[in-house]
């Protein structure tokens, strides 16, 4: 068990490296990044309108920190899979969620006063690395089945 340890000590300290950055960007949101939405959220939203916001800074604050995480989650998923391809296809997978999350972020916020929840979950998406917790079973499943 332990030479398994230290054969696989670079992607451990990688790993371990990726789950800091990102419990780092989460621990200083309010500092790295305009989100009047942080405080929005954490009150009883369910009744009330959205805040005010500056367009312009709120797409660049969340852009900014999905970047973050998307790269954080390449790194994370290089280091455990060590296959280009996966890192690829994951790419993709990260821009077209992009278009698709950021395009139904800004048409809730402009054309649905009422979407409070769908608004919740969509900026979660956005701002919290989740997709990197679906994709690493998925390829992981998929190497699994291969070697079959």
């Amino acid at each position: 068990m332990l030479n398994k340890i230290f054969e696989h000590k670079l992607k451990i300290i990688v790993t371990i490296l990726v789950v800091i950055c990102f419990g780092i960007i989460r621990g200083f949101e309010n500092q790295f990044f305009y989100d009047p939405f942080l405080d929005y959220f954490e009150t009883d939203f369910k009744n009330l309108p959205f805040p005010a916001v500056d367009s312009f800074r709120l797409f660049e604050g969340l852009l900014f920190r999905y970047f973050l995480n998307a790269i954080l989650s390449l790194l994370l998923i290089y280091s455990l899979f060590e296959d280009i391809e996966i890192v690829k296809f994951s790419t993709i997978l990260y821009v077209f969620f992009l278009l698709l999350l950021f395009s139904m972020f800004f048409i809730i916020l402009k054309f649905y006063p009422e979407g409070n929840w769908i608004l919740f979950y969509v900026r979660r998406f956005v701002i919290q690395p989740i997709f990197v917790l679906l994709f690493i079973p998925a390829f992981y499943y998929q190497q699994q089945n291969l070697k079959k």
